[in-house]
């Protein structure tokens, strides 16, 4: 080849194909390596009971050695100095009614959404045997949980009201649903979306190693927490962890853990999610991803089954929540 050589001219058609046909980016990280698949799958594994009991065996001997210690230290101090003994006596009197409380509320974290889940047991059972007496008294226990609920009073009035018209346990749940469930929903479905928008932002945004994993880890558990708290059952940090693995189980066995084209073309507008950047991609999965976490923490959070028509759409929160990412905005058909 000659060390001289003039310009190059390249003739190009005119039916050549623009920008807008240009290939996907090569590099774009595949759906199934998104942070929130692995994060489910991680949670959804089934315990393995050697585990289980080697950490509670770990834990009884970290248990039994600090109190052996804080026994022995406490002895030897009331036999050297008695007033600081005295003192020290006090100090580990005080940090463990601090923790017995602290396990109370943990107790009393999982009996709410013990609760929960069995108002929602019985309101499958009454739908599946059309008992109306069943579904009276799923409505008894759902009035009872809202009792002290100032936001859900009209609902109650409302329901006490037209609940003696209802003659099959289909019409009377669908009116409880209707009139205490709705305003909870939308509520819910606010936390997915700022979830949804963290998680997505969050990984487009910071190049960091591993910072997609653990947003999506502290979003989505504060995300579920929130949820469990607008139904009624808020938890503990023990029974937010059991939540979400709860939750990321349902998910797991319902099939919703992966991403499909259709879902991600609808939100990014056709193919232009392929010929974005590498991070913003994996930010719309881990966003697509966390809503469909919060809808499946609404399902498992709720007193009640989801009617007919009523489960929220993943692609329209995800799409709510995506809004000011794409520059698009929701007509009112697509809500």
């Amino acid at each position: 080849m000659s060390e001289k050589s003039g310009p190059l001219v390249f003739e190009v058609e005119d039916d050549a194909p623009g920008p807008d046909k240009a290939p996907p980016v090569p590099d774009m990280i595949p759906q199934e390596r998104a942070a929130m698949q692995r994060l489910a799958a991680a949670s959804a594994r089934p315990k393995s009971r050697l585990a289980t009991l080697f950490w509670a065996g770990l834990g009884g001997v970290v248990s039994l050695v600090v109190s052996v210690a804080a026994w022995d230290f406490v002895v030897r101090l009331l036999e050297r100095a008695p007033v600081l003994g005295y003192i020290a006596t006090a100090l580990i009197a005080v940090t463990l009614f601090a923790l017995a409380i602290m396990a109370l509320r943990e107790l009393a974290a999982f009996a709410r959404l013990s609760r929960l889940d069995g108002i929602q047991k019985a309101a499958a059972g009454a739908l599946v045997s059309g008992e109306l007496k069943e579904a009276r008294a799923v409505v008894d226990r759902l009035d009872k949980l809202y009792a002290l609920r100032d936001d859900t009073k009209w609902g109650r009035d409302r329901l006490a009201e037209r609940r003696g018209d209802a003659f099959d346990a289909d019409a009377l749940l669908s009116l409880a649903e209707r009139e205490l469930l709705v305003p909870l929903d939308m509520a819910a479905q606010a936390e997915v979306e700022a979830a949804a928008r963290q998680v997505a932002t969050v990984t487009a945004i910071v190049p960091l190693a591993l910072a997609d994993v653990f947003t999506a880890l502290t979003s989505n558990m504060r995300m579920i927490r929130r949820i469990a708290e607008v139904y009624g059952g808020r938890a503990g940090v023990f029974g937010s962890w059991r939540l979400t693995r709860t939750v990321l189980a349902h998910l797991v066995a319902t099939g919703a853990v992966a991403v499909g084209d259709d879902l991600i073309g609808s939100v990014a507008g056709g193919g232009v999610l392929s010929k974005l950047s590498r991070r913003f991609g994996e930010g719309v999965i881990n966003g697509a991803l966390t809503a469909r976490v919060g809808v499946a923490a609404m399902e498992v959070c709720r007193p009640l089954p989801f009617g007919e028509g009523r489960r929220p759409s993943v692609t329209g929160l995800v799409r709510r929540a995506l809004t000011g990412l794409f520059g698009h905005r929701e007509s009112p058909e697509e809500s």
